[in-house]
């Protein structure tokens, strides 16, 4: 015997109310960063100031930077811990290069490169330490976290070794070895924008069109939702997964860059806990810790949700030692919600796969 027509109507009614439920918890990003914006608006006059706009939008260029190439790895279902280590290495070898050159001890000359070997170098030292650690988890079957997490200690030493734990000052370069202009990566604008926000707007929409029109982020997607079934299909895993871990290690290394010419100093313990904020941002922006799941403009919105929660707590006073519990209390907040999210999103399915298999019946 059918249901009733009431019951059809009544099962039907539950599950728009869970699809809105399930709509409000896919927009979670927007609306907290609404809820954040206007919380802090209203504590401190100073919070929507120019100044202070242009401060926090530098701060959400950087973790948005690091975000974005997180992105990549957990749409794979991976994780990458060394990001905010690779920072503090780049930062320390181009500071070296600036201020010391490549010592040849054959030769007994020492060379300068210019500024634009020094970006280069420092780029491709945080790619090769994405490749080394992407090729540990597809070649060796390393898990992700603790591949990553040894090379957040490997890349974190090596920049304490690179000066003996000292700081590299004054990376201004000097006229006659052609190495001068480091800082105005930090400090240049174009249109009255600093770089680093134009370097983000850049990436971003590079990311986004990689990742939505392009078969390689197609494969990104396909092997985070059920690698098995992409690698049937013809998908390499090896090299999709070796590839999404050199585009963190490259974004990681363009962060350490713009950080030390900000700072016109390279210090070892740059970028410590980064990684921590960039897994935040891209897990509120509604990309799932499992894969297969989340876009490159849910990230921004998560990153622009922890840059103004960071600058916001420092404005209104709040301790710094309680700023640590409230983004602690956020990144757990967002794992809740996430997991959510994909049990809402399987009920729907299932309650869709039962009405569509029961309104016939009762109609009938």
């Amino acid at each position: 015997m059918g249901m009733s027509r009431s019951t059809v109507v009544a099962r039907v009614q539950r599950a728009s109310g869970m699809e809105i439920l399930e709509f409000l918890l896919h927009g979670r990003a927007f609306i907290a960063l609404i809820v954040v914006v206007a919380v802090f608006t209203a504590l401190s006059p100073q919070f929507l100031t120019a100044g202070n706009i242009v401060i926090m939008s530098k701060h959400v260029a950087i973790n948005a930077l690091l975000a974005i190439g997180m992105t990549f790895v957990i749409l794979t279902g991976g994780i990458d811990l060394s990001v905010g280590s690779i920072v503090g290495l780049t930062a320390m070898i181009a500071g070296g290069l600036v201020n010391e050159g490549i010592a040849i001890e054959a030769l007994g000359v020492i060379v300068y490169p210019h500024t634009w070997a020094i970006l280069i170098i420092s780029m491709a030292v945080g790619t090769l330490i994405g490749a080394f650690s992407g090729l540990i988890i597809t070649r060796f079957g390393v898990a992700p976290f603790i591949t990553t997490l040894g090379m957040l200690y490997v890349a974190r030493g090596l920049a304490g070794l690179r000066n003996d734990g000292q700081t590299f000052a004054n990376l201004v370069g000097r006229a006659e070895l052609s190495n001068t202009g480091f800082e105005r990566l930090g400090a240049g604008e174009f249109l009255g924008v600093n770089y680093s926000i134009w370097l983000m707007v850049v990436v971003a929409l590079v990311a986004v069109v990689v990742t939505t029109r392009t078969p390689f982020g197609r494969h990104i997607y396909a092997i985070g939702g059920n690698e098995r079934s992409a690698e049937l299909s013809g998908v390499r895993i090896r090299r999709t997964k070796l590839a999404v871990y050199m585009i963190s290690g490259f974004c990681a290394a363009l962060v350490g860059l713009i950080i030390a010419s900000q700072l016109v100093a390279a210090h070892p313990a740059t970028g410590q806990t980064f990684e921590l904020n960039a897994i935040a941002a891209v897990v509120l922006g509604g990309t799932s810790l499992a894969g297969g799941r989340g876009s490159i403009g849910g990230t921004l919105i998560g990153a622009f949700v922890i840059g103004v929660l960071s600058d916001g707590l420092v404005l209104v006073g709040v301790s710094s030692f309680w700023q640590q519990v409230v983004k602690g209390a956020v990144i757990v907040l967002a794992l809740v919600v996430d997991q959510l999210q994909a049990r809402m999103q399987e009920r729907i399915a299932l309650q869709q796969q039962a009405h569509a298999e029961a309104a016939p019946a009762a109609l009938g």
